[in-house]
């Protein structure tokens, strides 16, 4: 056993008075626990830069060098998203982008699983709206051989029929949890109502249980190669890399992959809703009720983007937001509430969401209202415009701390095409944003008069209660937002 020296205690006495100054008092230096510290001034902060370049067949580069660290972040982003799913087949294309690396060249999935393992590297295929994504987080000594792998995923998929039934059978599995599933139904039959099942946002990204059946290898091989092509494709690189190594490696690589004529997406126009209404979809026994309300709102290229942000901070993108203080804080409905502005390459969703105790179901949704309501009526205290504004400008340089962080916030441009530039006049425009402008933009997005409000829950338990605050009617429906009888 080692023993350590007793320091005597009046040596510590005699530290910590030191530490506190030879003529301070220990009353002098408490903190008054009762105010919030005085935030400092923003740091000052180098935004990165990205350069670009192009291959001759049409793929676009676009290199952002972080030195910092031995690694590299790769994101090929293609435009294949759900949006060119056909209308009697939603969920094609996130399943075709999970079924990527699902068997690639000679490999088989086993295969890449363990060659990603070995290269201590991190490596994943999805699909969003807009978008198909194959990402690569590699150390900087294992490039090549990692892009060697990811290339055959993207150029050389071979979806074997094996994995197809396997990878359909799991989805249809996952389709039936839904039904014990509160929270994940909820943004199912919101996007159904507000955008409708004839608008790509108003369909489920994993599709529904009748177009699973219809997966098959030869609708997969037809959607790959209608939609990822070069050209229709652009590779963001993050980390420790040069645009010249970059341009050879990606070159090496890449440089095969045809060019191939691309279709655009259907045009879409989601409904206009009348009044205010609520959509019940009824799940006997539930211990909390789902909300979720709001309308269609605004694509990513708003101008008004900053108030925006700004906004939506003050009424519930932060914890200290009116939203959750006033549901969970002040009144313990609910263990958290916010809202969010989906912002898309079309205009996406506004909605207002949090999951509350069945029973105060009703005094919820009185809460939700009085907040929408304030945000767009009343002007923004200089204190509460100021603590949002420094929310956004002081967590703003935390975005960029890792290759992974600043590949995410490039990746937003380049899925949204927007200038490369964009972040450098950022810090500005938030700070410029003024009380009038939070209630302009509020007034202009969150349209209460025609608010669809969404409430998966126990019927027999919430809907009187929820008739009785006088929102507005209330209709029937499932969790794929369809009529009930």
């Amino acid at each position: 056993m080692t023993h350590r020296p007793t320091v005597p205690l009046s040596h510590c006495l005699l530290s910590l008075l030191a530490l506190m100054g030879a003529t301070g008092t220990m009353e002098a230096q408490q903190v008054d626990r009762t105010r919030p510290p005085q935030l400092g001034p923003a740091p000052r902060f180098r935004i990165p830069t990205a350069a670009t370049a192009r291959l001759p067949n049409g793929l676009e580069l676009i290199v952002v060098e972080q030195h910092d660290v031995p690694v590299v972040d790769i994101n090929l982003i293609v435009r294949a998203g759900s949006v060119h799913d056909p209308r009697e087949l939603p969920g094609l294309a996130t399943f075709t982008a999970g079924m990527l690396d699902e068997g690639a060249g000679t490999r088989s999935a086993l295969a890449i699983a363990e060659e990603v393992a070995f290269l201590g590297a991190q490596f994943s295929t999805s699909a969003s709206y807009e978008f198909a994504q194959v990402s690569l987080h590699v150390p900087r000594r294992q490039l090549p051989a990692a892009l060697d792998l990811m290339a055959d995923v993207v150029l050389r998929p071979t979806f074997p029929d094996s994995e197809i039934s396997r990878q359909r059978e799991l989805r249809r599995a996952a389709l039936l949890q839904l039904r014990d599933q509160p929270t994940q139904q909820s943004p199912i039959v919101f996007g159904a109502i507000v955008f409708g099942t004839e608008h790509p946002y108003g369909r489920p990204l994993q599709g529904t249980e009748e177009a699973v059946a219809a997966l098959s290898r030869d609708r997969v091989e037809r959607f790959y190669r209608s939609y990822y092509r070069p050209n229709n494709a652009r590779l963001l690189i993050v980390g420790d890399i040069t645009m010249e190594e970059a341009r050879r490696l990606i070159g090496q690589r890449f440089g095969p992959w045809e060019r191939g004529e691309i279709s655009p997406p259907p045009v879409a126009t989601p409904p206009r809703h009348g009044n205010r209404t609520l959509y019940l979809v009824d799940k006997p026994g539930a211990a909390q009720s789902v909300f979720r309300l709001g309308n269609v709102g605004v694509p990513r290229s708003t101008p008004d983007y900053y108030a925006i942000q700004v906004m939506n901070t003050i009424l519930g993108g932060s914890f200290t937001s009116r939203l959750n203080q006033n549901l969970r804080e002040t009144h313990g409905y609910t263990y958290g509430a916010g809202s969010l502005f989906a912002m898309r390459r079309l205009a996406g969703p506004f909605q207002a969401t949090a999951s509350v105790v069945t029973a105060k179901s009703d005094s919820a949704l009185v809460e939700f209202m009085r907040e929408l309501r304030r945000i767009r009526d009343e002007l923004v205290p200089a204190d509460e415009l100021d603590k949002a504004k420094q929310y956004l400008v002081l967590g703003f340089p935390s975005e960029f701390e890792t290759t992974a962080g600043t590949a995410q916030q490039f990746l937003d441009l380049v899925i949204n095409d927007l200038p490369l530039d964009w972040y450098q006049t950022y810090l500005d425009r938030i700070t410029a944003v003024s009380a009038e402008d939070v209630r302009r933009v509020a007034r202009s997005y969150i349209d209460v008069d025609n608010l669809v409000i969404t409430v998966v829950g126990d019927r027999q338990q919430i809907e009187a209660g929820l008739r009785a605050v006088g929102e507005g009617p209330i209709v029937l429906r499932d969790f794929w937002g369809r009529p009930v009888p």
